[in-house]
């Protein structure tokens, strides 16, 4: 974990109350789980520890988003079955609880597990009941994005928002769009954001990363987009970035991962400062946690190094992920109390030396 400012910092960070709105179930593995499974599964791996797979899995080498994406195929090796999906999935929560988060949105495409014979429905339950678990292991409130892929023809998207639909009352909260953006625009499954507006499924739509400001536009005002995934390029169209700000659309921001992605050239340069600064709805996310190698404290971290984001501003980002949370209105309100009530007490007990105070 990466630490900036001493002892007092991190634990300050680390005990703020957060929520995360965009973590894929594929990219978050334990790396000790990723080597056990696939030990017992007979899938190869270059490396036989935990630490150094830890390492090999980090994707700090790509030259594009497709280039990151490509480390999904070891991690979806393992994970066909029905007992891997649940201990992957309650893992997950658990781990995010130990690093503050309260509140966890997990998203996957179901139809990436289904080669060994399972059935859409199948890995649902299975992932549903696994988050389930971790929460009641871990008591972070989790619930589940169910993910269709930009470059697969329909009617996959179709198929996928109708699942989301027929589990929005057991676990899952939102339909989403992923994938490839350049090439593979969101207007080609119009029929699945149509079928889950009707049904008033909530919808989030990964655009603005590897495709530029008209991806948000479109996911906006084609796709219903109710959230943006990642988002990091509104600014390229002032009239699109005052409608963002003006409408309150939350960005699923994933510094971390935009800097691997090329879409950012360092952290400190990110666009997320610029939207903080003009008010923007932002939320801090990591994304893949394996893939990227962080913490959602991580995250909140590297903003107080790179972005200079006292303890206050990071506060209200935590905030507004809650705020954003896709969970019914009465789970959500009740998260965001108790979060407010802690944050107070975290900022009132804060020392005044921190460096993110």
């Amino acid at each position: 974990m990466t630490s900036t400012g001493g002892a007092a910092h991190l634990e300050a960070v680390l005990a703020l109350p957060k929520a995360e709105l965009h973590c894929h179930l594929d990219g978050s593995l334990r790396a000790s789980t990723l080597l056990e499974l696939s030990g017992q599964q007979d899938k190869a791996l270059p490396v036989a520890d935990a630490d150094a797979l830890a390492d090999w899995m980090r994707v700090d080498d790509a030259r594009d988003l497709n280039d990151y994406l490509a480390r999904f195929d070891v991690t979806l090796a393992v994970m066909q079955d029905a007992v891997s999906l649940e201990r992957i999935a309650a893992e997950l929560v658990i781990d995010a609880s130990r690093d503050g988060v309260r509140y966890l949105e997990a998203r996957f495409c179901p139809a990436l597990n289904t080669r060994a014979g399972l059935t859409n429905d199948e890995v649902v339950v299975a992932v549903l009941e696994g988050l389930s678990r971790g929460e009641r292991e871990s008591g972070t409130v989790a619930r589940l994005i169910i993910v269709a892929l930009r470059s697969f023809p329909m009617p996959h998207a179709l198929e996928m928002a109708e699942l989301a639909v027929a589990y929005k009352s057991r676990g899952v909260v939102a339909f989403d769009l992923a994938g490839a953006e350049n090439g593979f625009p969101a207007r080609l499954h119009l029929a699945a954001f149509d079928f889950a507006r009707k049904h008033d499924m909530a919808i989030t739509v990964h655009a603005g990363e590897a495709f530029g400001a008209d991806s948000i536009r479109e996911a906006l005002h084609l796709c219903g987009a109710n959230r943006i995934g990642h988002g990091t390029r509104p600014l390229e169209d002032p009239s699109l970035e005052e409608y963002v700000v003006d409408r309150r659309i939350p960005l699923e921001v994933c510094p971390t991962s935009n800097v691997q992605t090329r879409v950012s050239e360092t952290f400190a340069e990110h666009a997320l400062a610029r939207y903080v600064s003009i008010g923007a709805v932002v939320t801090l996310n990591t994304d893949n946690r394996m893939m990227s190698g962080v913490t959602l404290t991580d995250e909140y971290m590297r903003c107080a190094q790179h972005l200079g984001f006292n303890l206050r501003t990071l506060s209200q980002l935590a905030l507004a992920s809650f705020d954003s949370a896709f969970v019914d209105y009465s789970t959500r309100m009740l998260l965001r109390r108790r979060a407010e009530l802690d944050m107070a007490r975290l900022l009132d007990s804060a020392a005044s030396t921190s460096p993110v105070q």
